[in-house]
């Protein structure tokens, strides 16, 4: 497998390419499933094609609650399949596919209940169930047993909670991940394996012959053109939005996505003093308290959206639900002066079964609407691989040969090959580097064995081993190698999604964007001129995302995001 970079030469010769000659898949979308269904194609022999609108991830990819996770709350509605699978899919990433990227956090259950709470499905009886289930696949047994804890032990690893809170606790394990870079990698493995990528590439239509699609018409949105990319199957992987997709292709969809609501507040790590994750019972759902390196992530709410789905708006009453619902366990409460970041994103959900979105399903579906279309939709982004993979067996059925069944379950990410070895020489790569151990582990667990290629940029360049001067979690090296290598065309790109700057400082990344523009205008060939114009544009989001933030409601938080505008002109 070669190492794919994503620069934009990459960019232009992939549209180009695609338009060439006819794919065997091409695959519109580019957030979890979409790049996980051209990892899939690509692997099987396929001549495969990836594009997406904005930018990777740029949807609900990027903004989950950064779990892989088998559902425990669905043990509670029965749902055996979807947690046994998701179980699955959890050990084979922790273990095989992206070690590097998804790591185990524990987490604590408080109980208020003495005796039956403990034997409760949801609780104890649920617990170890997840348990039993994970470890009879056959992956999962690196993750440690859940436990059973009094309240003085609770409160031990736990001091932030208050003590009439609980009367014990359970604490079991899962696993969280970066959801953007975990996508921006899959789609480099892709491009690895073959795929033709290119984001910022807007379909704005089909090309049908008779009642069969045939192929798509793709706007690049940053150079400007039209192209007509023919293909013998599209798959619609876009989420949120597989019903304006379909309506593109002129036909009535086999099923309907409804978008439910979810939002999070980033806090700084010293607000709660804890040494696990949190895991609590609202009247609707549950809440998360997720360690998140310096920081932790509260989420999430779960309610309906119909309005703007590019850019879904927290409003101040999703803000102080979640704090209201946090603080009736801890200790020190935490106020609106301690969150950091927020950021709310949609679930694509398969509409028709519940008029309450938090008890619509989770489970995926494939459908076949008209010859040389499959569309896939629902799931969560711990089952991906699944939905990817039964997404090109719909397409394969349309392909008259022979092809090869899914091997991604056996696919490492990039990154992940050889990154036990360096994470064991991890000291020697500090001493050899001049960066502190700290810095090395950090570059290791976000891009694996690919750190090598940051590792060389700041040999060629030492001010790139610097941190950013307001967001010193982050090395400068990052920002460069984020437009040189993963496929960033803008400023809001990396703030956003190559890092996560602009949820985990107070400034929301403003004070960074001006050095970070600086770093990515050599890569991508900007002026003075567009250094201001993304700056500019990037304090304008943030802006507007605060005002949204201030608003009573949906409906004023949405009209005050979209105050900002969405594409930088180049």
């Amino acid at each position: 497998m070669r190492t794919a970079t994503l620069d934009p030469a990459q960019r232009a010769g992939a549209l180009a390419e695609m338009a060439e000659r006819e794919l065997d898949v091409l695959v519109v979308g580019g957030g979890i499933v979409g790049a996980g269904t051209a990892l899939d194609a690509a692997t099987r022999g396929l001549s495969t094609g990836l594009v997406e609108a904005r930018d990777w991830a740029s949807g609900t990819s990027s903004r989950s609650s950064k779990l892989i996770h088998g559902g425990l709350r669905y043990l509670e509605m029965l749902d055996f399949p979807l947690v046994r699978e998701a179980l699955k899919e959890r050990g084979l990433l922790l273990e095989r596919l992206a070690p590097h990227l998804v790591k185990p956090v524990p987490f604590l259950y408080p109980l208020q209940h003495r005796g039956w709470e403990r034997l409760y499905a949801g609780a104890g009886a649920g617990v170890a169930l997840y348990d039993v289930m994970s470890m009879a696949r056959g992956h999962g047994r690196g993750l440690p047993a859940h436990r059973h804890l009094s309240r003085s032990k609770a409160l031990r690893v736990a001091p932030c909670l208050r003590k009439d809170a609980l009367v014990g606790a359970l604490q079991y394990y899962d696993a969280e991940v970066d959801d953007a870079r975990f996508v921006a990698t899959l789609v480099r493995t892709a491009a690895s394996y073959g795929a033709k990528v290119a984001n910022r590439a807007r379909v704005t239509g089909f090309l049908r012959e008779g009642e069969r699609v045939v192929g798509v018409r793709v706007e690049d949105v940053e150079g400007g053109g039209e192209y007509e990319i023919r293909a013998r199957q599209v798959v619609n992987a876009t989420g949120v939005w597989t019903d304006d997709t379909q309506g593109l292709v002129g036909e009535r969809g086999q099923f309907h996505v409804k978008a439910s609501k979810g939002i999070h507040l980033v806090v700084p790590r010293d607000r709660i003093h804890s040494s696990t994750g949190l895991i609590l019972r609202t009247e609707k759902s549950v809440l998360f308290v997720i360690p998140w390196g310096r920081h932790w992530i509260v989420g999430t709410t779960d309610t309906e959206w119909d309005l703007d789905k590019a850019h879904p708006a927290a409003s101040s009453a999703d803000i102080d639900y979640l704090l209201e619902h946090v603080n009736s366990v801890l200790a020190v409460p935490l106020s609106r002066d301690d969150v950091e970041g927020v950021y709310a994103g949609l679930r694509p959900l398969l509409a028709g079964e519940s008029e309450a979105t938090s008890k619509l399903s989770r489970e995926h579906t494939v459908a076949h609407p008209v010859p040389g279309l499959v569309v896939v939709a629902g799931g969560k982004y711990t089952t991906y691989r699944v939905m990817a993979k039964d997404a090109v067996d719909a397409a394969v059925h349309g392909l008259d040969r022979r092809v090869a069944d899914s091997v991604t379950e056996e696919i490492p990410l990039l990154g992940a090959e050889g990154y036990p070895a360096m994470w064991n020489a991890r000291e020697r790569i500090a001493e050899r580097s001049g960066l502190h151990v700290a810095r090395v582990e950090h570059l290791l667990n976000r891009y694996g064995s690919t750190a090598d290629q940051l590792l060389d940029l700041i040999a060629a360049d030492p001010t790139l081993g610097e941190p950013l001067r307001h967001a010193d979690d982050y090395l400068r090296a990052e920002i460069v190698y984020a437009a040189s290598h993963e496929g960033a065309r803008h400023l809001d790109d990396v703030l956003t999604r190559r890092t996560r700057i602009s949820i985990e400082t107070f400034d929301r990344g403003t004070r960074s964007a001006r050095e970070a523009a600086e770093l990515m205008a050599p890569v991508l060939g900007w002026d003075e001129d567009q250094i201001a114009r993304e700056v500019e544009h990037y304090e304008k989001r943030v802006e507007a995302e605060r005002e949204s933030q201030r608003q009573p409601d949906d409906l004023t938080a949405d009209a005050a995001r979209l105050g900002a505008p969405d594409i930088v002109p180049l």
